[in-house]
C-alpha cells in the first residue's frame, strides 16, 4: 500500500459548515477522519495531501444519536472530527477537491 492511500483512509472527508467556514477565517479546517486516527496521523496526512504547515489538530468525537429511520427506531454512527490548525500564509481550499 502506497503512502497516499493510507493518507486517503485517515482523511475521510472535509466539513462545510456554516461554523467551519467561520473557522476557515482563522486558519481552520475541519475534516472527518478515521475513528482510530490519532493527532500525528492527521497531521502527518494533512501536510501531506494539501503540502500545507499544520500548527496543531484538535480532535472530538459526535457520539451518534437515535433517530427514527421509516418509522424504525436506528442510531446514527459516531463521527470522529479534526479541526487543524494551519501556519500562516497556508490555505486549504476544500471547494475544489483533491
Amino acid at each position: 500500500m502506497s503512502k497516499d492511500a493510507r493518507h486517503y483512509d485517515v482523511i475521510k472527508s472535509p466539513v462545510i459548515t456554516e461554523k467551519a467556514t467561520v473557522a476557515s477565517e482563522h486558519n481552520k479546517v475541519v475534516f472527518k477522519v478515521a475513528r482510530n486516527a490519532t493527532k500525528p496521523q492527521i497531521k502527518a496526512a494533512v501536510e501531506k495531501l494539501f503540502d500545507v504547515k499544520v500548527t496543531g489538530v484538535n480532535t472530538l468525537v459526535t457520539k451518534g444519536k437515535v433517530k427514527m429511520f421509516k418509522g424504525r427506531p436506528g442510531v446514527r454512527s459516531d463521527v470522529k472530527k479534526a479541526v487543524v490548525t494551519l501556519a500562516e500564509g497556508s490555505r486549504i481550499d476544500v471547494t475544489t477537491g483533491l
